[in-house]
């Protein structure tokens, strides 16, 4: 799969979540997807997908992590057995870029995964 098709297959999935794709090659490290939830909570997803453990970060995604922690997710999708979709705050960049999928997802699985997206509440 691929991150445009996983953009398509989030987008279909979440019904409550407003996705706008962002192609961005101006500024290097801005998150694929802005997003808005039913509470009115913008949010960040970085979206990918890996075959293995590792999860290949540029320098200029974790960059603009590291100074954008609230409210923004890096939603990885791997192979069934790593268990499919895990979802990891943009806070813990620098972990998920050292321990890739050994680091402890904040939701496993679509629907706990949409489940916290659409329960974030600003303030």
């Amino acid at each position: 799969m691929r991150e445009s098709n996983l953009y398509k297959y989030l987008k279909k999935k979440f019904k409550s979540i407003s996705f706008i794709r962002i192609e961005n090659y101006a500024l290097l490290g801005t998150p694929d997807c802005l997003c808005q939830n039913k509470n009115g909570v913008f949010f960040t997803l970085e979206l990918k997908v890996t075959k293995g453990k590792s999860v290949r970060l540029s320098p200029h995604q974790i960059s603009f992590h590291m100074k954008h922690k609230a409210c923004t997710f890096v939603l990885v999708a791997c192979t069934p057995e790593l268990g499919s979709y895990r979802l990891y705050s943009g806070s813990r960049i620098l972990d998920l870029e050292r321990e890739g999928l050994k680091l402890e997802p904040c939701a496993l699985g679509l629907p706990a995964i949409c489940t916290l997206l659409e329960g974030l509440r600003s303030g």
